[in-house]
C-alpha cells in the first residue's frame, strides 16, 4: 500500500510506517526465493563462517576511518611548498618541491565545513579545515 494511500502527510508518519516494514521483512517474512526469514539465514550464514561480511580493519597506512571513507584528489607541490586547490593555496610543510600528494576531502555537514587532509609518502603531512561555501562547486 503506497503512503498516499494511508494518507499520511509527514516525514514522522512514514518513517514509522517504514520502520514497521522494514522489521516486518527482515525478521517476520519467509523470502520467496530463499524459502527463510533474512535475519535468521544470516545470522546462520555468520554462524557457519559463509558471509562476505568481515570485520572493517583500516588498510595500511590509515590511522582513521576518514582517511579512507572520502573524496581524494591529487596535486602537485610547486615550488613554494603549495598546492592550489578551489582557488585556494595551501601550504604542505615537509614535502620536497614537484611532488604528487593525495588530498582527502571530508565534509562535514553539522558545522558546514570541509577538512582537507593531505597526504604524501604514506603518512599525513598536513591538514585544514575550511567553510563549505568556499568550495561552491563541491557538492555533498
Amino acid at each position: 500500500m503506497s503512503l498516499k494511500l494511508m494518507k499520511l502527510t509527514t516525514i514522522e508518519e512514514a518513517r514509522a510506517v517504514l520502520k514497521e516494514e522494514l522489521d516486518r521483512y527482515n525478521n517476520h517474512q519467509v523470502h520467496s526465493t530463499t524459502g527463510e526469514v533474512p535475519s535468521i539465514r544470516f545470522k546462520k550464514a555468520k554462524k557457519e563462517g559463509n558471509s562476505l561480511f568481515r570485520p572493517f580493519a583500516l588498510p595500511k597506512p590509515y590511522t582513521s576511518a576518514k582517511d579512507v571513507f572520502c573524496l581524494r584528489e591529487t596535486r602537485m607541490v610547486n615550488g613554494y611548498r603549495k598546492i592550489s586547490f578551489f582557488n585556494h593555496e595551501i601550504v604542505v610543510p615537509n614535502v620536497p618541491l614537484r611532488e604528487e600528494v593525495e588530498i582527502h576531502l571530508l565534509p562535514d555537514t553539522r558545522r558546514d565545513a570541509l577538512e582537507v587532509r593531505i597526504w604524501w609518502n604514506n603518512r599525513m603531512v598536513h591538514s585544514v579545515i575550511y567553510p563549505l561555501s568556499q568550495f561552491p562547486r563541491v557538492h555533498f
